[in-house]
């Protein structure tokens, strides 16, 4: 589920449990939340990793680049 979604679902929950004054619908939608939450920051660590590991390899191959221009002159 895009994490968007289950926030916003977090957060209907949430406010309908205390309005109700149901606190297992309370406690769901906050749960909801910290799991968004959760997977915003895996998203992103994956995001931040994936370009970690593209900008070594651009460095790796313009060295690569570098040393087989050397051998070639």
């Amino acid at each position: 589920m895009d994490p968007r979604v289950q926030d916003a679902k977090g957060r209907i929950k949430e406010a309908t449990g205390a309005l109700t004054g149901n606190k297992d619908l309370k406690a769901s939608g906050a749960a909801d939340q910290t799991a968004a939450k959760a997977t915003r920051a895996v998203q992103d660590a994956a995001k931040n990793a994936k370009g970690a590991v593209n900008k070594g390899a651009d460095s790796l191959k313009g060295a690569i680049d570098n040393a087989a221009d050397k051998f070639n002159k």
